[in-house]
């Protein structure tokens, strides 16, 4: 543990850092004008739920997700095809971030339940032409950087021995790392499900998950000054995007929530009859955890104004704290904007190379952030 934080904080892990926010800039433009953008969602969970199968690395999967995006971005592409392109950008990425064991193999994809219910059997000639076509349509250049990438680094400062909890010190420095980790791990999950967090820069979304996390353990100050200097993202370049990943946050609660009652009620209903055959296993069935049902089928990104007046609790009182409100002058000078959404049918191989700006959409900002929020952790109850 202890080698593992000398390296984090090491020069080698500063260099790397600062070689990934040098690609982040030239990342290929994401239009959002794929015909098929409406089965995004639905894909990019068969992709999670293959690499989760497989245990594959957070950055594999998120590369598989971002390869997917950008090829549908460029191709209209049928439904059924659609199987075959999401896993062989899975098994890309998994060939580029994992090792040569973990790597999935041809007759496992093809044990999938989503190929046998689509009649679908993968060949290798057919997964070494997609492969290829991919390849050309990146240039045979798989060393995109994502949130994954960076969300370790930025862990490894995240919480302190000085920070606060609720304005205690904390009771046990290693339970906060710990619920950390896993809140940072749950939010980059929640920019996987919409492709609205493809206008951010990656290393933007990633401080975003940081400083979700830090807002949900109710820890402070919000935002120190070493996550500051580290990430060179000051508060107010945060704000829209911890909006998004904290709005689908309350989404998730209140869903689950909604789960609860209604298994309290049916609960209710049975407790005085006798079960009919089977119905044991259907309720074991409704009694998955809570919080994976939210993780795996309500990680859908809304945003009414109804459900931004339910969260109207977190950022105004931090902004006066921090008078670094710019991004830095080498991001912010060298980003340009991005183009609007595009209806021409054709789409070149040719991946352009353009800038992506550290913030690139405009949306309500009724939704405040302050000190306290309403969809809190349990974890750290004194």
């Amino acid at each position: 543990m202890e080698l593992e934080a000398q390296w984090w904080t090491g020069q080698l892990a500063a260099d790397i850092h600062q070689a990934l926010r040098y690609k982040e800039l030239k990342l290929p433009s994401y239009k959002g004008q794929s015909p098929q953008l409406h089965l995004r969602r639905y894909f990019a969970d068969l992709i999670a739920i293959v690499s989760n199968r497989f245990r594959l690395c957070p950055a594999a999967r998120h590369l598989a997700v971002y390869l997917l995006d950008l090829f549908m971005d460029r191709y209209d592409i049928s439904t059924q095809q659609l199987h075959v392109v999401a896993l062989s950008c899975l098994l890309l990425a998994s060939k580029f971030e994992e090792k040569e064991d973990s790597v999935p193999k041809l007759e496992q994809l093809n044990s999938l339940g989503c190929m046998t219910n689509m009649n679908l059997v993968l060949t290798k000639q057919n997964l070494l032409h997609m492969e290829l076509l991919l390849l050309e349509t990146f240039q045979w250049n798989l060393c995109l950087p994502t949130a994954a990438h960076f969300i370790d680094y930025y862990l490894s400062i995240a919480v302190h021995e000085t920070d606060l909890h609720d304005g205690w010190p904390m009771v046990c420095l290693e339970k906060t790392k710990l619920y950390m980790a896993k809140y940072a791990d749950y939010f980059l999950e929640v920019s996987l499900q919409d492709h609205e967090f493809l206008n951010y820069a990656p290393s933007l979304v990633a401080t975003a998950c940081v400083a979700s996390s830090r807002i949900i353990l109710r820890l402070s100050p919000t935002w120190p000054t070493r996550l500051h200097h580290l990430t060179a993202y000051s508060w107010d370049f945060l704000v829209p995007c911890i909006e998004r990943l904290l709005i689908a946050h309350d989404n998730d609660v209140k869903e689950a929530n909604k789960q609860k009652g209604q298994q309290s009620q049916s609960a209710q209903h049975t407790v005085f009859q006798p079960p009919a055959p089977g119905a044991q296993q259907a309720n074991a069935q409704q009694h998955v955890p809570q919080y994976l049902q939210a993780h795996q089928s309500s990680l859908q990104f809304h945003h009414p104004a109804s459900q931004q007046q339910s969260c109207q609790q977190i950022l105004s009182t931090h902004t006066a704290s921090y008078p670094l409100q710019t991004c830095p002058a080498a991001l912010h000078t060298s980003a340009q904007a991005r183009g609007h959404v595009q209806t021409g049918a054709a789409m070149s191989l040719a991946v352009p190379l353009e800038v992506k700006p550290c913030i690139s959409v405009s949306y309500n900002r009724t939704y405040q952030v302050n000190g306290r929020y309403s969809c809190i952790t349990p974890c750290f109850e004194r």
